[in-house]
C-alpha cells in the first residue's frame, strides 16, 4: 500500500550510501521524482556541513539536512540553518579528556567543519574507522591539540564524536562520562557521539516537521544504525535497511533491501511513488 506522506528523512552511512561510500545516481532521480510530488525530502545524518563536501552534487537533490545527529537542522536551497543546539565547551572538553584517556580517536564536529589529532590520521583504521579516512583526509581539519581547537570554536560544537579502538574501550568511556548532561549514541563499530542533552536524529525530525508546517504522523524515515533507532520510532512510517541489525528491523515497520542493492530506491519505489 503507497503511504501519503509529506517529509522523508534519509540516513546517509549504510543506507543511502553503499558500502564503498558511493551515491548512487538512482537515489538522487528518486528524490526529485518524490519533490515534484510534493514530499519534502531531508538528510538524516551525523555528519556536519563538512562531511557532506564530497557529495556535493548529489546532496542539491535535497531541500533539507538534519545533520549533526539532529543539533543542526539546515536548508541546503537556501544555504541556510533553521535551528542549531551546541554543545557546552565544558562538556566538550570532557569528552575529549575520556576519549584520550581510551587513546581513542577524537572528532570535534562544529558547523562549519571539524578537527582531528593530526597523528590519528595517520591510520583510521586501528579506531574501526579505515573506510572514512579518505573522507576525513580532505574535510577535516588536522590539529595538535583537539581541545585547543574546542576552545576555538566553543559557540559552535554541535558534537564530539569519539573513535575507539574497541568496544571495550567504548563502554569505559560510557562510564566515565555517566551522569554528566548530554546525549550519548553508539555509532558504527566502536564508536560513541555526544551532544546536548535532548538532541537526536528524532529532534532534528520533529523540529523540520514544525518548520515546514507537518504532521509527524505523515512523516517517513528510512535508517540502519544504532542512532536512528529514536527516528524510528518517532515517524509516522519507518523502513529499516536490510543491512540493519536484528533489533533495529524488529523496531520498523518495514525492512527494505541492504545498501548495496539500493535498498533506498526499492523503499521509495514501494511506499511512496
Amino acid at each position: 500500500m503507497k503511504k501519503d506522506i509529506r517529509l522523508l528523512g534519509l540516513d546517509f552511512d549504510g543506507t543511502i550510501l553503499d558500502s564503498q561510500k558511493e551515491f548512487p545516481p538512482e537515489t538522487v532521480q528518486a528524490i526529485r521524482e518524490l519533490e515534484a510530488r510534493g514530499v519534502a525530502v531531508s538528510t538524516s545524518t551525523g555528519r556536519g556541513l563538512a562531511e557532506l563536501r564530497d557529495y556535493d552534487e548529489e546532496v542539491r537533490a535535497f531541500h533539507y539536512g538534519i545533520l549533526a545527529s539532529g543539533g543542526l537542522v539546515y536548508d541546503f536551497r537556501k544555504q541556510e540553518i533553521i535551528y542549531k543546539h551546541c554543545l557546552d565547551l565544558e562538556l566538550a572538553l570532557a569528552v575529549i579528556e575520556a576519549g584520550r584517556a581510551e587513546q581513542a580517536m577524537v572528532h570535534v564536529l562544529t558547523i562549519h567543519g571539524s578537527g582531528v589529532l593530526q597523528d590519528d590520521l595517520a591510520d583510521m583504521g586501528q579506531f574501526q574507522m579505515g573506510i572514512y579516512q579518505p573522507m576525513f583526509e580532505r574535510v577535516a581539519l588536522p590539529v595538535t591539540d583537539v581541545a585547543d581547537f574546542a576552545r576555538e570554536h566553543a559557540a559552535e560544537i554541535n558534537k564530539v564524536n569519539l573513535y575507539h579502538r574497541s568496544p571495550e574501550s567504548r563502554e569505559r568511556t560510557r562510564e566515565r562520562l555517566a551522569g554528566l548532561d548530554m546525549a550519548a549514541e553508539d555509532a558504527e563499530t566502536t564508536s560513541l557521539e555526544y551532544a546536548p542533552k535532548g538532541i537526536s536524529k528524532a529532534h532534528g525530525l520533529r523540529v523540520l516537521c514544525q518548520h515546514l508546517g507537518v504532521d509527524i504522523a505523515k512523516s517517513a524515515v528510512i535508517g540502519d544504525g544504532p542512532n536512528d533507532m529514536e527516528i524510528l520510532q518517532a515517524a509516522g512510517f519507518s523502513i529499516a535497511m536490510g543491512n540493519a541489525a536484528p533489533e533495529i528491523q524488529a523496531l520498523a515497520d518495514a525492512v527494505t533491501l541492504d545498501n548495496d542493492h539500493n535498498g533506498v530506491v526499492a523503499a521509495i519505489n514501494k511506499y511512496f511513488l
